[in-house]
This record gives C-alpha cells, structure tokens and sequence, in this order.
C-alpha cells in the first residue's frame, strides 16, 4: 500500500514535471540560438572592424600619396617655370647672335692679322712651324663650313701655343745659313730672349741678333752652357740653373 502511494506520487510528479522539462528545453533551444546569433554577430563585427582597418589603412596610404603627387607636381612647375625663364633668355640670346657674330668677324681677322705680325717680328725659332700656323689661320678665316665659335677657338688656341713660347726653353734641330754656308745642328730656344745654335761638334756657336736679323758668333765661354740647357730642354737632366747671353732691355724713347 506504501509502495503504492509512493509510485502514484512519482507518476503524479513526472506528470507535473513534463510542462517544466518543455519549457526547460524551449528555453535552452532560444539560449543556443542566441548564442548562434550573437556569434554570428560577432563574426559580422570582426569583419566589418577589419574591413573598417583595412579602409584606413588604404586611405593613409592615398593621403600620402596625394601629398607626395602634390609635392612632385608643385616640383615640375618650378621646373617648367625656370624652363620657361632659360628659354626667353634662349631667345635672347638666339636674337643676339647675328648681331655677336657681326662684331666678332672684324676681331677675328684683326688676330689674325697680329698674329703674322707677331711670327714676323719674333725671333726665328720653328719659322716653318710658325708660319705655317699663320697661314692656316687664314684659310680658317675663309672657311665657310666653319663657325664663328670654331674660328674662334683655333685662333685662340694658336695665341696660347704662342704665349707657351715665352715661358719655357726649346731645342730642335735645324739649319742655319751662317757666311754662305748651310749648317746643320741644334737650336736652343731661351722663351722669347734669346736663340741660340750649335753644330754636332762643337766648332760652331751661334746666337740671334734681333738688331741685325741675322745669325752672330757666340763667345765660346758659353759653350757648356748651352750645352747643359739643352740637355734641360730635351728632359736629360732635372731643371737647374744656367748662364745665357741676354741683352739688357732698352729704355723707351
């Protein structure tokens, strides 16, 4: 009889129960399908907060390249401004040159002219040499295919080959007509003071008189002298001191 009461009472409760144990799962199934829900929502969150990153990021990096686009564009017009600047003067300068070239014509041809003058009046050193440069320098001048800047720098080179003269000393060989005889030797070039000439045997010693355009005996005491300055002049020996007959200059009148 108390096992019975007892069976009907756990009967009674399992019934009582059934209701809540359905409520109890409803509600579990709605907790796990908002937790379904929220995950997902989270998912979405993630993604859109790294779209979001993403976006930044790429719009830093187009900030940055508008600022640099910017900074190189404000260059080229800088650029093109002082392009602009270099091609008036360009035209200037382009409007300037039959004018440059008509003034440097009679310029030109007065060096030319100085400089035959200056071979002729000079001491008789390399004369073929020299004057053979003249000459060409006048061809040069009636060159048509050649510029005026061409023309120009020859002409100028030549006055510097001229100016070298007078600074160093020279030794070539050569003849010399000296008392109706041809004779053969080595000249000695003093920068532009003084010429001097020597045979192979020492029998012969000669100096230029600028006076008298013509060739003059040297006194013989200056013999190892010469002889030791053209060693110099040939590069034989290292530059040193040596005596030369050099005539004081002349006051003006």
């Amino acid at each position: 009889m108390k096992r019975s009461a007892i069976l009907g009472s756990a009967a009674m409760l399992a019934v009582l129960c059934a209701p809540a144990q359905a409520q109890f799962r409803s509600a579990l199934q709605e907790a796990e399908a908002t937790a379904r829900e929220t995950a997902s929502a989270q998912q979405q969150i993630d993604q859109l907060d790294d779209q979001t990153a993403s976006l930044l990021n790429d719009y830093r990096a187009n900030l940055k390249q508008l600022e640099a686009a910017r900074r190189y564009n404000a260059s080229l017009e800088r650029n093109i401004e002082a392009q602009e600047r270099q091609l008036v003067r360009l035209r200037e300068d382009i409007e300037n040159v039959e004018g440059l070239q008509r003034a440097m014509q009679p310029l030109m041809e007065d060096m030319v002219a100085r400089f035959g003058e200056l071979v002729g009046a000079d001491l008789p050193f390399l004369a073929t040499e020299r004057s053979d440069r003249a000459a060409r320098l006048e061809g040069v001048l009636a060159n048509p295919d050649m510029s005026a800047a061409q023309r120009y720098r020859l002409i100028v080179e030549a006055y510097q080959i001229e100016g070298e003269y007078g600074r160093t000393i020279g030794a070539y060989e050569g003849t010399v007509n000296f008392n109706g005889q041809e004779l053969s030797g080595e000249f000695l070039r003093i920068g532009r003071v003084a010429l001097m000439f020597k045979t192979p045997d020492d029998s012969t010693l000669l100096i230029y008189d600028a006076a008298a355009g013509d060739w003059t005996n040297l006194n013989r005491s200056y013999l190892q002298d010469v002889k030791y300055a053209l060693r110099m002049a040939k590069e034989q020996t290292a530059p040193d001191i040596f005596f030369a007959p050099v005539k004081p200059p002349v006051a003006a009148q």
